[in-house]
């Protein structure tokens, strides 16, 4: 399932929303400049040392995961689909300081044009909110497995498609997810940097632009963690960890939600404990 057209779409409805979202996140330049990172320890951990290691951030927005990556000692390489988030990112990496390189185009086109001029990387990243937004699952593990050297690996941290059955109060509301399935957001990309207050932002939070409407709709492909997984080991790469996490780095998705050291938030006491991240890493032989 291709779909270009909904992702299209998708590319209009982040252009929209990027300035609003860079609005809350204070002096991010300085913050990296003086030696903060956005990172959380989840990825940190699964990405392990990457002194000397050529990097491609696949979906990396406006750039402030990568620039920290590229701290840790990495080459990156940041490709979005927006072109306001790629703007931003260049304008990051010149104010902080930091060496990085961001690309602008659709994942898949992206990941062809590389397989075909012979680009390699020993790792891929991706994070946070991505999974959700690729209409093919086999042709992006595929360019991922492509694009890596031998030994190289893919790290994903990303929101546990378990919780996407949940309404914002914790109650069910939808089938678990699978086969891609679009589902259409009228209200687009919505403003979950100023929503988060505070939890995406370790720079310091700003107010910024409040009462955001965005006017471009969205839509997201809704895949279950064993057919992300399926797609990963059908592309030839060896999954060597899966972690699940019961609470999330940052963003506030539901209601009542406490919050733990590091920016983390977990379900209210009244809400068993359920997955509502994951991460995993994958292996090239």
């Amino acid at each position: 399932m291709n779909r270009r057209d909904l992702r299209e779409q998708n590319r209009e409805s982040w252009n929209a929303v990027v300035g609003v979202h860079d609005s809350h996140r204070g002096d991010l330049a300085r913050f990296l400049r003086e030696g903060g990172s956005t990172l959380f320890r989840e990825e940190r951990d699964l990405l392990g040392d990457l002194e000397g290691r050529s990097l491609l951030h696949l979906q990396c927005n406006s750039g402030g995961d990568s620039i920290s990556l590229a701290k840790l000692g990495a080459t990156v390489t940041g490709v979005d689909i927006s072109d306001e988030a790629v703007l931003s990112a260049r304008d990051l990496a010149q104010k902080s300081g930091v060496p990085a390189t961001f690309e602008r185009a659709d994942v898949y086109d992206w990941l062809e044009r590389a397989s075909r001029d012979g680009r390699h990387f020993d790792v891929v990243f991706a994070s946070y909110g991505v999974v959700c937004w690729l209409s093919d699952l086999e042709a992006w593990a595929d360019g991922i497995a492509t694009i890596l050297n031998p030994s190289g690996y893919f790290v994903l941290v990303d929101f546990h498609p378990a919780a996407d059955i949940f309404d914002e109060d914790w109650n069910p509301a939808r089938d678990y997810p699978s086969a891609g399935e679009p589902l259409r957001l009228d209200e687009g990309v919505g403003d979950y940097v100023g929503e988060a207050v505070g939890g995406l932002t370790p720079a310091g939070f700003e107010e910024g632009v409040g009462s955001f409407e965005n006017p471009e709709k969205a839509h997201l492909f809704r895949w279950g963690l064993g057919e992300i997984l399926t797609a990963l080991a059908g592309a030839s790469l060896r999954i060597t960890t899966v972690e699940e996490y019961t609470y999330t780095n940052g963003e506030r998705s539901f209601a009542r939600m406490r919050e733990l050291a590091g920016r983390r938030l977990a379900p209210p006491e009244d809400v068993p404990a359920v997955p509502l991240m994951y991460g995993l890493r994958a292996e090239k032989s």
